[in-house]
């Protein structure tokens, strides 16, 4: 990961919301281009679910279906919250090729997993 993208990712943890949001609007702002950055920030920061929820968050948002397989094992993170923004990063990337593995997590122990995968099943079986 580029030093100033893992600094980026520390700052999304600032206190002052004014500077949480303004680096991840930087980190958003490259997109595609910071998806080898994104993939190194999700396994990086594994002890901190919320810096691995922004990760995931961002790779939706990346627009780029080369997201998918790392996406795809987010779907098994421990944290609930970052399995249910995964399936909606892979809706998000109309990732089809994502279907099973989302239907696995329609028996997901937690209820907003197995909705975001619902809804993520319902859109990508259009």
């Amino acid at each position: 990961m580029r030093p100033y993208v893992h600094d980026l990712f520390r700052r999304m943890r600032d206190p002052d919301p004014v500077r949480r949001d303004a680096a991840f609007d930087a980190v958003l702002f490259e997109r595609a281009d910071a998806l080898p950055d994104l993939y190194a920030a999700y396994v990086f920061f594994a002890d901190d679910a919320l810096l691995r929820f922004f990760a995931v968050q961002l790779m939706g948002f990346a627009g780029s279906k080369e997201a998918v397989d790392t996406l795809i094992v987010a779907l098994n993170d421990p944290d609930p919250a970052v399995r249910a923004e995964a399936c909606r990063s892979l809706e998000d990337l109309r990732a089809r090729s994502a279907i099973r593995a989302l239907r696995a997590r329609l028996d997901d122990l937690d209820p907003e997993v197995r909705r975001a995968a619902a809804e993520a099943m319902e859109v990508l079986a259009k």
